[in-house]
């Protein structure tokens, strides 16, 4: 199917409010690759998973059908990058094991855990329910099989996310009813979905905030989360997260890399990279112009970015004001952010001052860190890994003739 009647149709079945997203999709800025290339069906597909991979072809055919669902041009690059990324996170396996996985979480529960639940329910209440929840663990379902040990011996993410969930189940079943409803009018919402530590799910690692606001279907987070651990489910997500936004990066290493650090942070990074040429402060190219709290909300408070660029438009005479600074920042996770008066007018400063071309993207310097991990890492680390399977994907895809 060519792009053009997908787009036709997504005009048709797309809601109201998730229209604006299908119109970029659709618009010529969304891929890295030309609209009129040979479109790959599943055999072709399957010929550009890794050999090693088990079930090539129930893959190949639900990414296929994926990516004709979302409008996404199945072209040899778009493809490989989703390819690549599944390589990457999963091997190809919808929910794969993680090594240590249970002692992994065991020392996690054990060091951090007062300081998680203060950190989501404040000091008085996360206190009083992390002593409640430590008790929990070693105590129940039976001293002899508590839940810590049963946490000891789960191998994938999915067997340490249902135990999480029975777990805080229990505990709304046989908590004081007060305290429990208390916490829950406190955080908005479940308790047990708010503390659940499993916060990036299934064969391409994403986000569960992020499935939530593009579910495929009316469903509760519990089967949500079911969903994101089959095979289907986890490539829909992932492939959405991954391609449904234009970006103007003339590599596909840049939006691997806003894969692991948010959408548009490459481009953000270089606006921060430009932003640093004018002036003396050192800034963090970390492609976040605003502070954020955990769990993605803006914070009041000034960033070092939005500090550093009033600063630069005053003693430049910039007349954009600090409030129009604070509005134009709130669209850094969107491509209007580059129609902004702030980030033309720093295009035009770096331009004016340095000589030099405007800054599209870079990468960012953001250090990814987790109990699912043996050691810190960085995008870069991340970004470089996923564009080697793409490059190796990319050979396997000269030898298909269409």
């Amino acid at each position: 199917m060519k792009k053009s009647s997908q787009c036709s149709r997504l005009f048709k079945i797309t809601p109201i409010l998730t229209l604006s997203l299908s119109l970029a999709a659709c618009g010529d800025s969304s891929w890295w690759s030309k609209n009129d290339e040979p479109e790959l069906e599943d055999k072709h597909i399957a010929r550009l998973i890794p050999g090693r991979v088990q079930n090539r072809d129930a893959w190949a055919k639900d990414i296929r059908d994926i990516m004709e669902q979302l409008g996404i041009p199945r072209n040899k690059e778009n493809v490989c990058s989703i390819v690549a990324v599944v390589d990457q996170e999963s091997n190809f396996v919808a929910d794969p094991q993680v090594a240590g996985l249970g002692e992994k979480s065991v020392k996690e529960v054990s060091t951090r855990l007062e300081e998680k639940f203060k950190d989501k329910l404040g000091d008085t209440l996360g206190g009083t329910i992390a002593g409640y929840f430590e008790d929990v663990l070693k105590n129940q379902p039976s001293p002899e099989n508590n839940y810590l040990s049963q946490m000891r011996k789960v191998k994938t993410e999915q067997e340490l996310d249902l135990l999480y969930q029975e777990i805080f189940d229990y505990m709304a079943q046989h908590y004081h009813v007060s305290a429990l409803t208390g916490a829950a009018k406190l955080v908005g919402q479940d308790v047990g979905e708010k503390m659940n530590p499993i916060t990036t799910l299934g064969s391409m690692q994403v986000h569960i905030t992020y499935a939530k606001e593009h579910k495929r279907s009316s469903m509760s987070t519990p089967e949500l989360r079911s969903d994101l651990y089959t095979r289907y489910g986890g490539l829909y997500y992932g492939i959405h997260r991954l391609m449904m936004y234009p970006a103007d990066y003339e590599k596909p290493l840049y939006r691997f890399a806003d894969y692991n650090s948010g959408m548009y942070s490459s481009r953000n990074a270089a606006f921060q990279s430009m932003l640093n040429d004018l002036t003396e402060e050192e800034l963090d190219l970390d492609g976040d112009l605003l502070l954020y709290t955990k769990d993605g909300d803006v914070r009041s408070t000034k960033s070092q970015s939005e500090r550093e660029l009033i600063a630069v438009f005053t003693a430049n005479n910039v007349l954009v004001t600090p409030r129009q600074i604070r509005a134009d920042l709130s669209k850094e996770k969107e491509k209007d952010f580059e129609e902004t008066q702030t980030y033309i007018a720093v295009k035009k400063l770096y331009q004016s001052k340095t000589g030099k071309d405007p800054i599209y993207a870079i990468m960012p310097e953001v250090v990814i860190s987790g109990p699912k991990l043996s050691r810190d890492y960085n995008t870069n680390w991340f970004a470089t890994r996923v564009n080697g399977r793409y490059t190796s994907c990319m050979q396997r895809a000269k030898r298909i003739k269409l």
